[in-house]
């Protein structure tokens, strides 16, 4: 030992070459709120396929990374998301995930009772309730439709629309959508309790017919020309959402389907839930935005469930053939997880009550509003 003191000026050196100079208390903030999201996906199962992808982006957002997020230059073709991000901001990936949402779901027993599209009609009442709430708080018109939409329950429409009419608040939307999704068997019962006496709880429904493979076909073609016809900013949904069921419905296409099933919305859900977690860095995420934001989705999923039950009250004023008002909470497009809290809740009232196959009509006649509304929401503000 010479006693000589360390050299710090090498010392500042090396700490410079790190990244850790670079880290900022909001950074610090979103890796809690990652651990958070990481906590709901891994432990408790919350949509763990959605919110580890969304969290997991949030965490790279909030890192100083280097070649992931930062766009052409004279030394650099890009970073990784710059181009993945792109599916979003071409509203590719949200479609794509519709063509496999299409060839996963069974309109069937909406075909056999075609009266619960009324149903998944009355849900829609969440988005627009909220969208009135969104522009008396000082969100504009656009911004408030981006904002109503997460009261349909359906994560890839909420990011379709957010991208199309208030990009700068994609993430709090997403992370909003995603998150009631995931906590639809906590959010819905004790609303759908308040609503129903114990008597409407225990209805049996009659069972549903046999709906054939024709009618199925028929089905699918119909609503993608009523539906593009009526409402031609919906197209892109509406037409990957029943491309995928006429693939299933054929029963000639096996590979497609399965494809379609399997790999393609497996690998879409992985690069759309990081795009949108790549987007959640702690500057934009931080704000009274995203707080009012994350209230104002609460308030459109519990519009939304309860308009779904009091509509299956109406129509009970007027039917001789009742429906068990349960069923109405499916109305959100949360296919198939709302169904099946109508099914427990109506099972808890009695254990002998099949609900599950009656709920799937609202279920999917839901995707297909929400799809319907997104699509107005883009025709009524044009970019």
């Amino acid at each position: 030992m010479d006693g000589t003191a360390p050299d710090t000026s090498r010392l500042q050196e090396l700490w410079q070459l790190t990244a850790i100079p670079d880290v900022t208390w909001q950074m610090v903030v979103m890796w809690i709120i990652v651990v958070g999201l990481f906590y709901l996906a891994v432990y408790r199962k919350f949509e763990p396929l959605l919110l580890i992808p969304i969290a997991f982006g949030a965490l790279l957002a909030n890192l100083p990374t280097e070649g992931l997020v930062n766009p052409p230059g004279e030394d650099s073709l890009g970073g990784l998301y710059h181009h993945i991000s792109k599916g979003v901001e071409y509203e590719i990936f949200p479609p794509l995930i519709f063509l496999g949402v299409g060839a996963l779901t069974d309109f069937g027993p909406l075909i056999a009772n075609p009266r619960t599209l009324l149903l998944g009609a009355a849900a829609q009442f969440g988005v627009f309730a909220t969208f009135l709430g969104a522009t008396a708080i000082g969100f504009s018109p656009m911004e408030a439709g981006a904002i109503g939409i997460i009261g349909g329950a359906d994560g890839p429409t909420s990011i379709f629309l957010a991208n199309k009419l208030a990009p700068e608040l994609l993430a709090p939307i997403a992370v909003a959508a995603y998150s009631y999704m995931a906590l639809v068997p906590l959010l819905q019962p004790p609303i759908m309790r308040a609503l129903t006496t114990e008597k409407e709880r225990k209805i049996r429904m009659q069972s549903l017919r046999e709906v054939s493979r024709l009618e199925k076909l028929i089905f699918a073609g119909l609503v993608t020309v009523v539906v593009i016809l009526l409402v031609p900013a919906a197209s892109a949904l509406i037409g990957m959402l029943m491309l995928g069921n006429f693939l299933r419905e054929s029963l000639v296409t096996e590979r497609l389907t399965k494809a379609a099933q399997n790999e393609l919305i497996n690998i879409v859900t992985i690069f759309l839930g990081t795009s949108v977690g790549i987007t959640m860095t702690g500057e934009r995420f931080l704000n009274a935005d995203t707080l009012k934001i994350l209230a104002l989705g609460v308030v459109a999923f519990g519009i939304a469930t309860a308009a779904g039950v009091l509509m299956a009250k109406l129509m009970n004023l007027v039917s001789a053939n009742k429906i068990n008002p349960l069923i109405g909470s499916a109305g959100v497009s949360a296919v198939p997880m709302a169904a099946r809290v109508s099914q427990v809740e109506g099972q808890r009232a009695d254990p002998g009550n099949y609900l599950l196959m009656h709920a799937m009509g609202p279920n999917v006649a839901g995707v297909i509003g929400t799809a319907v509304v997104a699509g107005y929401f883009i025709a009524s503000f044009p970019g």
